[in-house]
């Protein structure tokens, strides 16, 4: 259950399933409240409109809560998406920057060469030699050319030297002021990411009321509206075997989506090495403390792409991974949960922080898909979600990014790095 959240038993009511610290908190109808309201006409009717009054007013926090919650992932996501373009930027120019500070030494050096050359044969030595020796002064001219020639090269190969070295000097600028610039992005993205927690607790918070009333509220209202003899007793075994009924269904799921990852082609998983969580993902760590995220073959890699849901152009910040439905998704490293909940486009997300700067995130897991919370500890192979199609997707898979320093890299060569092949 979400921090923050009160639960009280008393005398058969169970009252405000709400955050702590709200204003005021509902009280709801006990069994022996109901029993007692049918012994008169009005108080029958007046319970049934309080408890219709109490079923509205759950669904209607419940739905305003998950309002809140996808508005403020939607929120988060479009501040960590223009954080992780103007990076790409960034590393585009840094490295376009690295080039021409390579052409510029190149073009310097060549330079200095030339000056050095001149300084050994100058033209004023050879205007003294066809001064004292005339004799040889057509080879004493065309060597006078010559050097005119290779003075006005030089003077060239200067002019390009410095073209060159004020190119980098602009492009090294250039980097410097969009990474100065990525600091205010990267904490733009972390307010809102807290922002999109905190929505997101408060969501489950109101969906956990609901989902603890309702149904209880419902059934007291039969017992009021109509001659069946609903009764606590009858009420709670209803539950009991409905949970019952619920988990044998999660078996069910979690072994299927089990044997379909077992069922996998090879030609699906290939070049996936057996350390590190093998085909299937998960598994022990490797050595260097790292295994694969979820089982399936790439289905789309990272880089600039025209998105099949939202159909703009514009940066795919992880890899995709397509095992089956339901199937399950495992961290990829050992780290603490900074973020479980709702991540706008990226659906039901998990974000964890690996440690040294390094952070994975996991998305569009399916809806009731997240095992841990927030402030977890969690290890690598430890399974915490399941694959869905939740956000802005076409089909079940998982969204898999790794992160340095906050900004997402192509997890392909980063994990290649760490003996896991995605």
């Amino acid at each position: 259950m979400a921090a923050g959240v009160a639960v009280v038993l008393a005398a058969g009511a169970l009252v405000a399933l709400v955050p702590s610290g709200a204003a005021s908190a509902a009280t709801y109808p006990s069994w022996d409240d109901v029993q007692a309201a049918k012994q008169s006409q009005s108080d029958q009717a007046a319970k049934v409109t309080e408890i219709r009054g109490l079923i509205a007013q759950l669904q209607s926090q419940s739905a305003a809560k998950e309002k809140a919650a996808a508005a403020a992932g939607t929120a988060y996501q479009d501040a960590q998406t223009d954080y992780d373009r103007k990076a790409l930027e960034q590393r585009k120019l840094q490295s376009q920057a690295d080039d021409a500070e390579k052409t510029a030494a190149a073009s310097e050096a060549q330079a200095g060469q030339l000056a050095a050359q001149l300084g050994r044969s100058s033209s004023q030595d050879v205007t003294t030699d066809l001064l004292t020796k005339p004799s040889a002064s057509g080879d004493l001219l065309y060597e006078l050319g010559a050097m005119s020639k290779l003075t006005e090269q030089a003077d060239g190969i200067y002019s390009e030297a410095s073209q060159d070295r004020g190119t980098a000097q602009a492009l090294a600028d250039k980097s410097k002021v969009a990474e100065d610039a990525l600091g205010e992005l990267a904490a733009q993205a972390q307010v809102k990411m807290r922002a999109a927690q905190s929505a997101a607790d408060q969501a489950q918070a109101a969906v956990a009321a609901q989902a603890a009333n309702q149904d209880r509220l419902e059934a007291q209202l039969a017992l009021l509206t109509s001659k069946t003899k609903t009764t606590q007793a009858g009420y709670e075994k209803g539950v009991k075997i409905e949970k019952e009924r619920q988990a044998r269904l999660a078996r069910e799921r979690a072994a299927a989506a089990a044997a379909a990852a077992r069922a996998l082609p090879a030609a699906a998983t290939a070049g996936v090495p057996a350390s590190g969580g093998g085909a299937s993902g998960g598994g022990a760590a490797n050595s260097s403390g790292w295994v694969r995220p979820a089982a399936g073959f790439q289905s789309s890699p990272y880089g600039l792409r025209v998105d099949p849901y939202t159909h703009v152009y514009t940066l795919h910040a992880g890899v995709d991974l397509a095992p089956a439905c339901y199937s399950p998704i495992y961290a990829a490293a050992s780290g603490t949960v900074t973020f479980a909940g709702n991540g706008g486009g990226y659906g039901n997300e998990v974000i964890l922080d690996n440690g040294g700067g390094i952070s994975t995130a996991y998305g569009h897991i399916v809806n009731g898909g997240i095992m841990v919370a927030a402030g977890q500890h969690v290890t690598a192979g430890q399974q915490i979600a399941q694959v869905g199609s939740t956000g802005w997707s076409t089909g079940c898979h998982l969204h898999f990014e790794t992160r340095v320093n906050g900004a997402a890299v192509d997890p392909v060569p980063f994990m290649a790095a760490r003996g896991i092949s995605v």
